[in-house]
């Protein structure tokens, strides 16, 4: 056991780990973190030392793969960031009327019995086929549809500025 601490003595490479991460990064704080992270990574893949081969080299090599994964993610990250925020450039903001609008219509789609903005949420937003819905839901396709619209003509009501769906009427009939 301590002939295996002598060639796992990773506290003896500590000041050549933090001189070559310095030198990487050029920045003290990061140099540290840098050294811990690539400590972590050792410590996580101790079992894959092999003994006799040169502790120094495979610190090192670790230290090195470790900077360049935290550059390819911090690169990443920026692309990431720099693309939402050409997003939200392109995006313009909502005019009052169009936020009162949404509002009116997300309160009648909440309004909604559920069966009916179950089977609109997802044919309309969740973009599933009427067969995919119904197989969601448990019920045949005929039921999904009248369902979805049932929930379409009450929010047609609210865009026509009744509260009520048009009722059917009996042909030859009345409408009572």
């Amino acid at each position: 056991m301590e002939r295996e601490k002598r060639h796992f003595d990773v506290i003896g490479q500590l000041a050549t780990l933090r001189r070559y991460a310095r030198s990487l990064v050029r920045n003290p704080v990061e140099a540290e973190d840098l050294v811990q992270d690539a400590l972590l990574r050792a410590y996580e893949k101790r079992f894959t030392f092999r003994v006799g081969a040169n502790l120094r080299t495979w610190l090192m090599a670790i230290l090195h793969n470790t900077h360049i994964d935290q550059r390819r993610s911090a690169r990443s990250r920026t692309a990431r960031e720099d693309a939402a925020r050409d997003m939200v450039e392109l995006a313009a903001p909502a005019v009052q009327e169009d936020v009162v609008r949404l509002a009116q219509v997300r309160r009648a789609f909440a309004e909604l019995p559920e069966e009916q903005r179950e089977a609109l949420h997802l044919v309309a937003v969740e973009e599933l086929s009427y067969q995919e819905a119904a197989d969601v839901l448990g019920i045949a396709v005929g039921t999904l549809m009248s369902r979805i619209s049932r929930a379409r003509a009450r929010l047609r009501a609210l865009e026509d500025g009744s509260r009520e769906p048009a009722r059917l009427r009996i042909v030859g009939g009345t409408d009572e």
